[in-house]
């Protein structure tokens, strides 16, 4: 039954990442505005708390099959501890240089309360950073996350399959994130896009 159980856990992630999407579009946040007016500076504290409930329901519920995929011994555990770690410090590294309040949402509450709230950042500022991490590849947040997920001295089956569905939303995510930098920075972007590599460091650049 192996079969089936990663059927499901592929099926609940693929549930999992619809939503996710469907509810970070353009499409939807500019229809929100429509409705809500400024209390739109309420939906991305919304948006993550439900992104984080809904993972963890689907977390919790899928199968684990009893399967180990490997399990390395000494020295090649500690090796790949250690760069599990370092690929930590990246992944601190890359988010210091974001704005982190305004990502959980709490940046938009407060201006809301403020009466500062402009509809046209919809449910955040965008900003354009190509500084530090981002002088590496466009997404260094995604990279690093990649890193530290995937550098384990062990791995099962119910993880490995889990890995490999975050790295593909991961890169698929990145896609239409930079669709929306473009019709936000236009031609700005797309030099940018020329000049650095989306995840892989020193790799050729460009959009895909």
């Amino acid at each position: 039954m192996i079969v089936f159980d990663l059927i499901i856990i592929v099926f609940l992630f693929f549930l999992f990442a619809l939503s996710h999407s469907w509810l970070a579009s353009l499409k939807v946040k500019k229809n929100l505005v429509e409705k809500l007016g400024n209390r739109i500076a309420l939906y991305r504290l919304f948006y993550n708390l439900s992104s984080l409930l809904l993972f963890a329901f689907f977390f919790l519920v899928s199968p684990r099959p009893d399967v180990n995929i490997y399990d390395l011994h000494y020295p090649y555990d500690i090796i790949t501890f250690a760069l599990q770690v370092l690929s930590f410090f990246g992944l601190i590294w890359s988010v210091s240089q974001t704005d982190l309040k305004e990502f959980a949402g709490i940046s938009q509450v407060k201006r809301f309360m403020d009466g500062k709230y402009r509809t046209e950042d919809l449910d955040e500022k965008q900003v354009f950073r190509k500084s530090g991490a981002f002088r590496f590849v466009r997404h260094p947040v995604y990279l690093f996350s990649i890193l530290f997920l995937g550098l384990r001295p062990s791995m099962d089956l119910f993880y490995f399959i889990m890995f490999i569905c975050i790295v593909i939303y991961f890169y698929i995510g990145s896609v239409y994130e930079e669709r929306k930098l473009i019709e936000i920075f236009g031609d700005e972007y797309r030099e940018y896009q020329k000049r650095v590599p989306r995840l892989i460091p020193f790799a050729k650049s460009g959009r895909t």
